[in-house]
């Protein structure tokens, strides 16, 4: 394989929106959890605006059942544009939901077999190009004056090609808690990949940066989870694909200069929800004098 082909640029993004969201329950019951809101946008929807800033063009949601809402919502809403514009309301909130037909595309997981299966069965679309990967319930927030997540990824693989993931440095403490990796070589914010790690103790993780949920993969990793078993949980698992390419192919950790919220959870989906409304001119001083009542 050439050098050349390991930095095709990424133009395409998978999206695993197949999770039913258990966490969240009954609110998920028959809204996806994508579709929460942390405060007026829908996690999909910050992904969505994470991958246009970096580049990407053509978005591909693996969806199940009960997940229409998802693609609605990058839909023309007919009747509300109409009644908006009949009171001559203005439309550009709903700009960041508009997509150029033709560059959204949906392939159903129609079992949960795990983050490794739902990314394989959007192969076809896929097809032989490199891609990148967000998970939404993963929201990940730039520092001030800093770019998104995959946009600095994009850039690092500019660079370096071939393969990339997010991590963050946490505290040893936590390091169980995910995945880690095996560091190499360092230069600034890249990190040259060894191994992967899932959830080990303390005592025995190679390093303290855990994977976050952006990826930068060549195609080549549909193979290996064409042929793949199931690891752990009885699932497909990204991660047993991902550590069969280390060392045949180029792959490199970006440490993202931001934060991350784990909106998966509800104590991280309070928390994001607080902390970027602590961000926003128009309601952190409100927001601010409600916690101060709230605690006393």
């Amino acid at each position: 394989m050439t050098d050349s082909s390991l930095r095709k640029p990424i133009k395409k993004a998978v999206f695993p929106v197949a999770g039913l969201g258990t966490r969240f329950l009954p609110a998920t019951k028959a809204i996806p959890k994508e579709m929460l809101p942390i405060i007026d946008r829908p996690l999909i929807q910050y992904a969505v605006d994470e991958a246009r800033e970096a580049g990407i063009e053509q978005l591909i949601f693996v969806t199940g059942r009960g997940k229409t809402a998802i693609v609605e919502h990058f839909d023309m809403a007919f009747e509300l544009e109409t009644t908006m514009k009949d009171r001559d309301k203005a439309l550009d909130v709903l700009e960041p939901t508009r997509i150029q037909p033709g560059n959204l595309v949906t392939v159903r997981q129609q079992v949960p077999m795990g983050l490794g299966h739902a990314i394989w069965c959007a192969r076809a679309i896929v097809g032989d190009e490199p891609f990148a990967i967000f998970l939404p319930d993963e929201l990940m927030i730039a520092h001030k004056g800093s770019t998104g997540c995959m946009k600095q990824m994009v850039e690092a693989y500019n660079e370096v090609g071939g393969n990339l993931i997010s991590v963050l440095e946490v505290p040893e403490e936590e390091v169980s808690s995910y995945g880690v990796i095996a560091p190499g070589k360092r230069d600034g914010a890249l990190t040259e990949v060894k191994g992967l790690v899932e959830k080990p103790k303390r005592e025995d993780a190679p390093s303290n940066l855990i994977i976050s949920g952006r990826y930068i993969l060549q195609p080549e990793v549909m193979r290996v989870l064409e042929h793949q078993g199931k690891g752990a949980g009885g699932e497909i698992q990204l991660t047993d694909a991902m550590a069969q390419m280390i060392g045949q192919q180029p792959f490199h950790a970006v440490t993202f200069a931001g934060k991350r919220y784990d909106c998966g959870s509800k104590t991280g989906f309070v928390e994001a929800t607080l902390a970027i409304a602590l961000e926003r001119e128009d309601m952190r001083d409100e927001v601010r004098a409600i916690a101060r009542r709230l605690l006393g």
